[in-house]
């Protein structure tokens, strides 16, 4: 048959170079593509079967075969697919020297940056030009189903490529590879070893829905006597029927991609129809991993395009605070660029996300009801990470909420949701009332709480780092604010009998020159000292004035390198403690306060211990504390 040669064009030969050494960052997935488009092939000629567009074609074994000659150095993706015709191969396999190309390099060298550039490459699609990574040579033959001619096509991935006809060809297209000599620094492997082949094929290709089949080696007697074996398990349970698929079957996948050798916590599946396709397969793991707050921590769920694995961590499919999500994700299609490495951000992308973290987010507030002790489960290992969502999703901030609970002081051992905080609501309480601190019997135990808990007014207790945040980001629960009972001025007479308005008044008054006089001599610590209406067992306690950040957020922020002014904070006194009351008449009587100097010095240092501060000058008030106990002995 007559033989014709084709030169490529210059940019063809430049862009064919830069597909071969620029676009791949690993040299194995040349057999993902080559698999790839083999069960793309047998798609198309089941569904031309069912069609009855190919009455001819046998579909009785739909199969790929893979072929390895350690002798001749040679590997064959063979498959008896639709296969092509003359026509389609001269336009498919030669697409790399149509007219555009010129165009395209041109555009290429143009982008001015990485995600531009691949964004380019992504309109070019033609993996099958990965073989050149690792071959000399590649031919490939092919046949139509149903027609009687095939077709030859060879290159060398330099400067031509041969077209020939063929009278007889297998129907389907086999590829066969001439292989480079391994080298392994440059990542290039023996891919006619049997052990790296059955790698490369369990990797990428094992949920495929056709037969990898390889004869494998024999050596001595049993060297003749070979069947072939299937490399891949075509189990993708995604894709199967949950009442075909067992729990067992979900938790072996489960610890499969999770790394995990415990059971998952509850499995989540998923399957989107319509104009744009996938399926999603996800796990609650039943612990967090040690490094899950780490920077460098590896997140995201596996990325397949029909059934074809794309990418290990896949980031853009689930938002960080959702990073403990495990499972897979399988697409009809995708925009992907051509080393199908990268993802383009896309409406799909956005789409796919959404729907996966109202899912995520519906399975976890179910979980609450339907499996309590899951639920607790969850929250106790990823509550945490789950809460950071409060911050930086606003548009599922009512859902992340729904999913939330909360230790408060309602219960000393079931958490509350924000909703049932708000249905046991004193008459007359306008806000939720929270505390942040390092535990539950630190929160419990601080001087803010005494009015809180004297009145019988319910107060959630956030001991997470990330509460310090999301309660300023939320600031509101069905149109109640969340009001910290450590910050600001408290007014809890609306919630309960309290002193009138002229009782007020009086005591302010009859406390008016000590308060005055403290604000002065305690001017370098505290920005005002006044009366407080939240302590009823304590002599005085320190506040954040409303807007202010808290000191353990202050610490947060400089841990983070970050520069923050310390802002000085509010001394209260408790009008009706003793102390208090006698540090008032001495005021009034004595015109000597030097000692009542250093009284009120050790109250406001008393004040910042008693939240877990340190005194801002330790040495003295140990100092200050000797000498007041040397004279009580």
């Amino acid at each position: 048959m007559t033989t014709e040669t084709f030169e490529f064009q210059v940019e063809a030969r430049q862009l064919l170079q830069l597909m071969i050494h620029s676009v791949y960052s690993n040299k194995d997935v040349f057999l993902r593509e080559l698999v790839s488009n083999a069960s793309d092939a047998l798609d198309k000629l089941r569904l031309a079967a069912l069609r009855d567009d190919a009455p001819d074609a046998d579909v009785s074994d739909l199969h790929i075969e893979l072929e390895a000659d350690k002798d001749a150095r040679t590997l064959t993706v063979r498959d008896n697919g639709i296969g092509m015709s003359h026509e389609e191969v001269t336009r498919l396999i030669g697409t790399i020297a149509n007219s555009g190309t010129a165009k395209f390099l041109q555009e290429l060298r143009e982008a001015k940056d990485a995600a531009g550039a691949d964004g380019l490459i992504g309109q070019f699609g033609v993996g099958f030009y990965s073989a050149f990574m690792v071959a000399d040579e590649v031919t490939l033959v092919t046949r139509h189903a149903g027609e009687t001619q095939g077709t030859r096509w060879t290159s060398r991935g330099e400067g031509t490529y041969t077209l020939e006809r063929l009278d007889e060809a297998p129907q389907g297209t086999t590829v066969t590879l001439h292989l480079k000599p391994a080298d392994s620094d440059d990542q290039l492997h023996d891919y006619t070893s049997e052990w790296k082949i059955r790698e490369i094929v369990k990797r990428y290709s094992d949920f495929i829905t056709w037969p990898v089949r390889m004869v494998p080696e024999r050596t001595g007697e049993d060297a003749g006597d070979r069947e072939p074996e299937t490399l891949n398990s075509m189990k993708a349970l995604w894709a199967r029927p949950r009442d075909e698929v067992s729990d067992e079957e979900y938790h072996e996948l489960y610890k499969h991609i999770g790394h995990d050798w415990r059971d998952p916590l509850e499995t989540i599946r998923l399957q989107a129809e319509g104009t744009f396709e996938y399926q999603a397969l996800l796990f609650l793991p039943a612990h967090a991993p040690h490094d899950l707050f780490a920077r460098g921590y590896q997140r995201g769920v596996q990325l397949y395009v029909r059934r074809v694995f794309i990418m290990e961590d896949c980031e853009e499919l689930l938002p960080s605070y959702l990073r403990f999500v495990k499972g897979v994700v399988d697409a009809q299609d995708l925009t992907l660029n051509v080393s199908r490495e990268i993802l383009q951000q896309d409406r799909h992308i956005r789409m796919i996300q959404r729907r996966l973290t109202k899912k995520v987010l519906s399975t976890v507030k179910d979980l609450a009801t339907s499996a309590p002790d899951k639920y607790a489960t969850f929250w106790r290992e990823f509550g945490a990470v789950l809460k950071e969502g409060l911050i930086t999703d606003s548009e599922n901030r009512e859902a992340i909420l729904a999913a939330c609970s909360f230790a408060s002081t309602h219960d000393a051992d079931a958490p509350t949701t924000l909703k049932d905080y708000v249905a046991r609501m004193k008459d007359g309480q306008d806000d939720v009332y929270f505390m942040t601190g390092e535990s539950r019997q630190a929160i419990e135990n601080s001087p803010h709480m005494e009015a809180f808990r004297a009145k019988g007014l319910e107060v959630l207790l956030l001991t997470d780092p990330v509460d310090e945040v999301w309660v300023d980001a939320v600031g509101e629960y069905d149109g109640k604010a969340l009001r910290s009972v450590a910050k600001g001025d408290i007014d809890l007479s609306g919630a309960e009998e309290d002193k009138s308005e002229a009782e007020k008044e009086k005591q302010g008054e009859a406390y008016a020159g000590l308060l005055g006089w403290m604000t002065e001599h305690l001017g370098d610590d505290v920005k005002e000292v006044r009366l407080s209406s939240r302590l009823t067992v304590s002599p005085a306690c320190v506040v954040s004035d409303s807007g202010e950040l808290t000191p353990a957020l202050e610490n947060m922020y400089r841990a983070m390198g970050q520069e923050v002014p310390e802002a000085k904070r509010i001394l209260e006194l408790n009008p009706e403690h003793q102390l208090v009351k006698t540090l008032n008449r001495a005021y009034a009587d004595r015109q000597d306060r030097t000692e009542l100097t250093e009284t009120a010095e050790l109250l406001h240092t008393l004040a910042v211990l008693a939240e877990g501060g340190r005194p801002k000058e330790p040495a003295r008030f140990v100092q200050l504390m000797a000498d007041r106990l040397e004279r009580t002995v």
